[in-house]
């Protein structure tokens, strides 16, 4: 199969741990719930809830849940971007993704912590040119243009056209934030899915790997349908689904079951021999050694196996390089000639003669020439009245010119950019001066230089006017903050003061029961004075007695301990017998061992040295036969 099995791609929660999918490119998601947000104002216990991105789950199983798709209700946003170390991730992924995609500008998580909204519009028209290269961001209604793109990809949270102009802002770039990350999981995603060939592509010869593709995408595409529509009916799980879908890419690929089956148990019994061998070889460093020996052989294999593809990789390429020759030499043959041909021609028609037909030709040529050279003067004629029209027209454009510069000089020194020494000239030469002084290369020049200048002036006028508009915005907010602190000060003040009325009340009526109650009170103080002399009678005794148990299981305690560490060093002792004579009998195995290999071998010697001399022994005997049996 060269295509990755079917995994869920998609950048939505899932909300049933299960391990037959994965998140892939997932957004970083915080260790808190996605139920409840952690916004600044006060929410109330029910109104938790569990928030999925494709609208509410209802409770029963046969309901069809709200796809975002085509539901009306406006979603919420799950992912705690008032937290403050998510944003902090979302800072570092998108600070990583932009130096890992090559981003042209310097950037660190520094200046993103509030960047400006031009810095903003680079980020986001360089992540989006990973998507479509010819995409250029518009120069104007830059604040509709940017929520309409993420609208468009699914989105499925608003962005609002109000946090273009102020995108750094505290209230604004976490939201910003979070889409631009949902921009580059989207990218990521896209990227995988595009990225489906193998290293060497030339191996197989075309037809069959594009059919298999075709269906093995008809095959997915179909299971996604099943298992969406499954999950919008409220189905969490898809096991039948699962089941299914393997079922066919097996008949697909004609998957050999017993084939599997060997295979695992092979490997089962492999496994166990390993890790049998592994427990035995805890201290044999030779066994380790014969590991390292049987990886580095594995690793060696998988290198021939890679030089062999390439060799036949290169082999491919130099057959397309010489079937390339010879059709670069096919293509020289055909233009020798097409020269030939041509020099044929030429000869042809430099030694030819005229004839009165070629002179009737060329009379006819030279009246049609007349002909020409009469229209040709009159559009001369034409031209030069259109010239002097044009002229008269410049003249005009001129004095406009001149009217519109002294315009533009009066307004530039009512704006104080003229002259120099101005006080928004900033040592910068705004003034425009007639082309009679210079030449129209110099004066398209000066405009191009003085567009730019008065550009990074607006520039400077708008970021203030956006940082001033962020700071209003901000205050705006603070107020309403005191004015409801305020507010709810006012109605708790209001509350004390009907509680210390109410108090007072209280007190009075609680000072005429005391009065009453202290009475009552000396006569119990002499009956609980009496009682207390008796309990410390009785607290003295029992202190007594529980002072001669604490003694008593002090000394059970230090006979206990006594007998436990006899009982401890005899089972040291005991232990320390036992390996030694452990040690012993595995030093008496190997010795045995070893004779009996020299042994073995030694016999060996012997049998094969007894093998030799009876084989002569056979040898003189067919010699001697054979020499019987030529002599008759």
């Amino acid at each position: 199969m060269n295509r990755a099995s079917s995994s869920r791609l998609s950048e939505l929660p899932q909300r049933v741990e299960s391990n037959r999918m994965s998140m892939v490119y997932a957004t970083p998601q915080s260790k808190q719930s996605f139920g409840k947000l952690n916004i600044p104002k006060p929410q109330s216990v029910t109104s938790e809830r569990r928030t999925s991105f494709f609208g509410s789950r209802t409770s029963g199983t046969g309901m069809a849940r709200n796809s975002a798709f085509g539901g009306t209700e406006k979603m919420k946003d799950p992912r705690p971007l008032h937290d403050k170390a998510y944003v902090q991730q979302c800072i570092r992924q998108l600070c990583e993704f932009l130096s890992e995609k090559g981003f042209p500008g310097s950037m660190s998580v520094k200046s993103l912590q509030s960047p400006s909204t031009k810095e903003f519009l680079k980020i986001f028209e360089f992540i989006y040119c990973l998507l479509d290269p010819t995409f250029q961001m518009p120069t104007s209604k830059v604040e509709e243009e940017v929520p309409r793109i993420l609208k468009d990809l699914g989105y499925p949270f608003v962005l609002s056209k109000s946090s273009m102009y102020s995108v750094g802002a505290p209230h604004t770039w976490p939201q910003v934030l979070g889409a631009v990350v949902w921009l580059i999981d989207t990218v990521k995603v896209f990227c995988c899915m595009s990225d489906q060939d193998l290293l060497f592509a030339d191996f197989s010869d075309g037809s069959t790997e594009i059919e298999d593709g075709v269906e093995f995408n008809k095959l997915f595409m179909e299971y996604t349908a099943e298992t969406y529509n499954k999950f919008m009916q409220g189905a969490d799980t898809f096991d039948e689904e699962d089941a299914d879908y393997l079922a066919k890419l097996k008949r697909l690929y004609n998957v050999d079951e017993g084939l599997l089956t060997s295979m695992e148990e092979k490997y089962r019994i492999l496994s166990g021999e390993v890790e049998r061998l592994e427990k035995e070889s805890q201290t044999d460093r030779l066994m380790v050694k014969r590991t390292e020996k049987v990886k580095l052989q594995t690793d060696l294999q998988k290198l021939q196996s890679y030089r062999s593809n390439l060799e036949s990789f290169k082999a491919n390429l130099e057959n397309k390089a010489s079937g390339l020759a010879e059709e670069l030499e096919a293509s020289g043959l055909q233009v020798e000639t097409l020269k030939q041909e041509e020099s044929r021609l030429q000869h042809i028609l430099s030694t030819q003669k005229f004839t009165p037909a070629d002179i009737e030709r060329i009379n006819w040529e030279k009246r049609e020439l007349q002909q020409t050279i009469n229209s040709l003067s009159k559009s001369l004629e034409q031209a030069e009245q259109h010239m002097w029209n044009e002229e008269i027209a410049l003249a005009k454009a001129k004095e406009t010119a001149e009217v519109k510069l002294a315009e533009y000089h009066k307004l530039a020194r009512k704006l104080k950019l003229i002259p120099v020494s101005a006080e928004n000239a900033c040592g910068h030469d705004f003034e425009i001066r007639t082309s009679t002084e210079y030449g129209p290369s110099t004066m398209v020049q000066c405009r191009t230089q003085i567009q730019q200048l008065l550009r990074k002036l607006i520039t400077d006028v708008d970021e203030e006017c956006s940082r001033l508009t962020d700071m209003k915005l901000s205050l705006e907010e603070s107020i309403e903050q005191v004015n409801s602190n305020i507010s709810d000060k006012a109605n708790d003040l209001k509350q004390l003061r009907e509680q210390i009325r109410r108090l007072d009340e209280q007190l009075e009526q609680d000072m005429q029961d005391i009065a009453h109650e202290e009475q009552k009170w000396s006569a119990e103080m002499e009956s609980v004075e009496t009682h207390r002399k008796l309990l410390e009678k009785k607290v003295t005794l029992g202190y007594d007695e529980s002072v001669e148990q604490l003694k008593a299981a002090q000394q059970q305690y230090h006979l206990v301990l006594q007998e436990t560490n006899e009982e401890r060093r005899t089972v040291v002792n005991n232990l320390a017998s036992v390996l030694t004579t452990a040690a012993n009998h595995l030093s008496i195995v190997e010795k045995f061992l070893e004779d009996q290999h020299k042994r073995v071998d030694r016999v060996y010697a012997e049998a094969f040295r007894e093998d030799e001399v009876d084989i002569q022994k056979m040898k003189d005997i067919m010699e001697s036969f054979i020499a019987k049996v030529n002599s008759m």
